[in-house]
């Protein structure tokens, strides 16, 4: 399939089109600890019944880390078929060999994907001209879209003066601002190029993201797990668009709770292990509780007992979530 702009026009594409929740979803796992291809296909209509922007899938959230390469590939062939170009789908890419990513990335492409979110390599490659020469020799071989993933989960976080180089490669398009440090995603934002787009991942911020010029949710997924609240992230982000930002803030503000409590189940256990897998079983037993498909976790991760699920749920009831 064509993708919607060339090289050249990759950057102000980007500016115009991703905009909103582009999502990060779990994936749901059988009793025979394989990808479930119903609940699968049902969730991902689901995503698009929501309202969903944009898809991001196959990372470390949605264990495509701990998948065999042809499992890999047949889960972006599910998925792909049920999106059959009604919601933007990108992938993410997590291998340190150039040469695999490539071969991903061209499989992907021909599935009708626009893009991947790429983790600088976990192994080997540590100095700025070794990273920046791994995604030259990436961006220079495949023409889809590329966002960065700036994240301690790759074990080296890019610095300011790298993140400045790569952003000038022609199909760099953006970054997941994931080092959970505000601050630098502020930063970045002054220092990097106007036509590139710097993502901070939470939506317990985006709000005033929306008011300095940010323009996504990249690669997380809140306005999934809100359930019934999730009508409130539409309101103030309609409130915003008129420019009506202290009613927005009021509104934004009934999420505070909800907020939290993600941050216990989720953010934190990023935040201390510099990996999602604590916060993977938590996440799929939130999405059985608002209707969706979760299931079991590829071992060796453990899945979280029935009375963890059931308290969880009861939470969740309470704040009116489910």
């Amino acid at each position: 399939m064509a993708l919607d702009f060339t090289r050249g026009e990759a950057k102000q594409w980007a500016l115009e089109s991703i905009k909103g929740f582009y999502m990060c979803p779990i994936s749901p796992v059988n009793d025979q600890f394989e990808i479930d291809e119903p609940a699968l296909r049902q969730n991902i209509e689901a995503f698009i019944e929501m309202g969903v922007n944009g898809l991001v899938v196959g990372g470390f959230i949605s264990e495509g880390w701990n998948l065999t390469p042809s499992k890999w590939l047949r889960y972006h062939q599910v998925v792909a078929d049920v999106a059959k170009g009604r919601i933007p789908l990108w992938t993410i890419i997590l291998d340190p060999c150039v040469h695999t990513a490539l071969e991903k990335l061209d499989a992907v492409e021909k599935m009708g994907f626009e893009g991947a979110e790429v983790i600088n390599p976990v192994v080997q490659l540590r100095t700025d001209d070794e990273i920046f020469d791994w995604f030259k020799y990436l961006t220079d071989r495949t023409d889809l879209a590329i966002c960065l993933y700036r994240t301690p989960v790759s074990g080296k976080v890019m610095g300011f003066d790298l993140m400045k180089r790569l952003s000038d490669l022609e199909t760099c398009i953006a970054v997941k601002q994931g080092s959970l440090v505000r601050a630098e995603t502020l930063k970045l934002r002054r220092l990097i190029r106007d036509d590139f787009i710097v993502s901070d991942p939470s939506e317990a911020v985006f709000l005033e993201e929306l008011r300095i010029g940010g323009q996504v949710v990249w690669g997380e997924l809140s306005y999934i797990l809100y359930g019934k609240k999730r009508h409130i992230v539409d309101e103030y982000r309609a409130l915003a668009a008129k420019g009506e930002w202290e009613q927005a803030r009021v509104v934004s503000d009934q999420l505070n709770p909800i907020r939290l409590m993600l941050e216990d189940l989720m953010l934190w256990k990023i935040a201390e292990t510099a990996t999602y897998a604590g916060t993977i079983a938590g996440v799929k037993g939130w999405f059985e509780a608002i209707g969706l498909n979760g299931g079991n976790i590829i071992p060796p991760l453990k899945t979280v007992s029935q009375a963890e699920k059931d308290a969880l749920k009861g939470t969740l009831q309470d704040l009116g979530v489910c």
